[in-house]
């Protein structure tokens, strides 16, 4: 069993200044507790009211004491299984706010911990799978909690109960009997378990095969179809589906296999304690109650035992979930605050990247000694091949990395030292790849700014030379895109993207391809709004079609990660170097 885990979910159990929660959790163990105590008194008031019977029938003919004497007793032993299943709800009724309670805390750092790592993380995992793990993780601390503390602790205590009664009260022999039957039947249900365990590991690597195969084939649908490629995705996911099919039928034999050894124990178990107490009672040294007694505590035992093959099961399986959970948690946050950082103060919006070197990896350098200064108010454009480093800079400057050497910063102020928060709320972005919430098209708008009022976002809408478009929907504002906004064109997303990105309202503007999917006209409109309506800020746009950015303040030519040219459009089309050899190359009217 892993500790190790166990000892990291305490603090979730038994949280830190919140008293509440804590005496909630000394209760419901005080409630096991004595839930315990009156389930093993129940088949000890059972050999009370058996032997009440012969005693009273050999001691007096009294009718009326001897049934309200062992009325009394039967009475004491309905009371004695009330308390301990009132106690057993009461356990469970108090320890719920404090088990969902850790749920949800597990679940929310999970959550935030997912958000808080790097680029490079999300660049290289599935979110189907990383959405499954994180699911089983939580439910996994459900069951850890449940089982462990509701099943494991109360079962041990229960049988150290039993055998102090079962050495004060009866010979030797059957406390022998007991301990090398529980022996056995915990070794054989461990056994087995483990044995099933590996087979589960199976079944949920193939569980979060099948899903991340049915999320990828949903979220390109339309890939699908265009390639006819329906067959080949649901032979993908039959395929996974066959491997978890072949793996849940092992569990379900191998579970036959674990009930019916545990049965064969416990029956084995019970047969030589009948045949030793009766042959115990013919000779007069064990009553007739202390038989049935005997034989009821036997019985008890074995239900709790019953289900220990399962809950061992799901608590190793909840642990297995959770140590997947926990090495998310291990991923080591790349790029985060440092101790002493302080918020970022916006002047003149004023960016300078000053000798950077950056790579993705060690084997291929992406930016090589780059130097730029962009002055507030500043409109330029990044332009230059495939690969060039153009996205690279602007992922820089959001700091999803940091750059091996040399340093950023914004109005003198290395982003490296500021907060993260402060960094990215005075940055809006525009990406190529707008990605909307399966929800209206007011709420991805407002998602922007979420105090902004219907007038200012109706403003940025036309900005963004959407709102038009937005209007001529039957339902509006209101309409709903889709999922990752499937329901809109490549231009209509990328518009309200320019839109929601206008709202946000940052001194800092970077447009990533982000027009890419407009026409022409649509293209330079929304460039000269951005240049009338953003004059105060600092705006850099990344583009392949130079077209467009004709108007810029200043052009930056790279080629392999480094500045070869810069200029107006003019400047470059005079000097007929790399830019010009771009523009021939569009195809372009050059009217310049």
């Amino acid at each position: 069993m892993n500790f190790e885990i166990i000892k990291n979910i305490i603090p979730f159990l038994w949280p830190k200044n919140q008293f509440g929660f804590r005496i909630r959790v000394i209760i419901a163990f005080l409630s096991l507790i004595f839930a315990k105590v009156f389930t093993v008194l129940i088949p000890i008031s059972l050999i009370w009211v058996v032997d009440s019977f012969e005693i009273k029938s050999h001691q007096t003919n009294d009718w009326f004491f001897l049934i309200f004497g062992s009325l009394s007793l039967i009475v004491i032993y309905n009371i004695f299984r009330i308390l301990s299943v009132g106690f057993t709800q009461l356990r469970d009724a108090v320890f719920a706010l404090v088990g969902q309670n850790a749920s949800r805390k597990i679940a929310l750092k999970a959550f935030s911990h997912i958000h808080s790592l790097s680029l490079s993380f999300h660049l290289t995992r599935k979110t189907g799978a990383i959405s499954r793990i994180v699911e089983r993780g939580v439910i996994g601390t459900e069951f850890l909690l449940r089982f462990l503390f509701f099943n494991i602790i109360p079962l041990i205590f229960e049988f150290i109960l039993v055998i102090i009664i079962l050495i004060y009260k009866f010979e030797i022999v059957y406390t022998f009997i007991v301990s090398i039957c529980l022996i056995l039947y915990s070794y054989f249900t461990f056994k087995i378990t483990e044995w099933r365990v590996s087979i589960r590991k199976k079944m949920n690597q193939f569980d979060s095969d099948s899903n991340q195969k049915a999320i990828d084939g949903l979220l390109n649908y339309e890939t699908v179809k265009y390639f006819n490629a329906e067959k080949y995705e649901m032979d993908r996911y039959n395929f996974s589906r066959k491997q978890y099919q072949k793996a849940a039928v092992k569990t379900s034999v191998t579970l036959a296999l674990l009930n019916l050894g545990q049965t064969i124990i416990i029956t084995t178990g019970l047969m030589s304690i009948m045949i030793l107490s009766m042959r115990e009672v013919n000779s007069g040294n064990l009553t007739l109650g202390s038989f049935v007694g005997l034989n009821a505590i036997i019985i008890q035992l074995s239900v709790p035992l019953n289900f220990l093959g399962t809950v061992y099961r799901e608590i190793r399986q909840a642990l297995v979930d959770l140590e997947a959970m926990f090495k998310i948690f291990s991923q080591k946050i790349e790029i985060k605050d440092k101790n002493n950082a302080k918020k970022l103060n916006i002047i003149n919006s004023d960016i300078e990247f000053n000798n950077v070197h950056f790579s993705y990896n060690p084997e291929r350098l992406i930016l090589s000694n780059f130097s730029l200064h962009i002055s507030k108010g500043t409109q330029i454009a990044i332009v230059g091949k495939t690969g060039s480093g153009k996205s690279t800079i602007a992922r820089l400057l959001f700091r999803f990395y940091d750059p091996q050497q040399g340093d950023i910063y914004i109005d003198k102020q290395k982003i490296s030292d500021v907060t993260l928060n402060s960094l990215h709320q005075n940055i809006g972005v525009v990406p190529q790849d707008t990605v909307l919430f399966n929800d209206t098209i007011l709420y991805n708008l407002k998602y922007g700014n979420q105090n902004a009022n219907f007038d200012q976002i109706q403003s940025a809408a036309k900005s963004a030379c959407v709102d038009d478009f937005i209007n001529s929907l039957p339902n509006g504002y209101n309409t709903v895109v889709g999922e990752r906004g499937l329901k809109l064109s490549g231009g209509e997303k990328q518009r309200i993207g320019i839109a929601r990105t206008i709202l946000k309202n940052a001194s800092i503007m970077l447009l990533d391809e982000s027009t890419s999917s407009l026409d022409y006209t649509t293209e330079k409109n929304i460039l000269a709004n951005l240049r009338k309506d953003k004059n105060n800020s600092t705006m850099i746009v990344i583009s392949h079609r130079l077209s467009a950015i004709t108007d810029v303040d200043k052009i930056i030519v790279l080629n392999f990660g480094k500045i070869i040219e810069q200029g107006t459009h003019l400047e470059l089309m005079n000097t007929e170097g790399e830019y010009f050899k771009l523009w021939k190359n569009q195809d372009v009217n050059m009217i310049y």
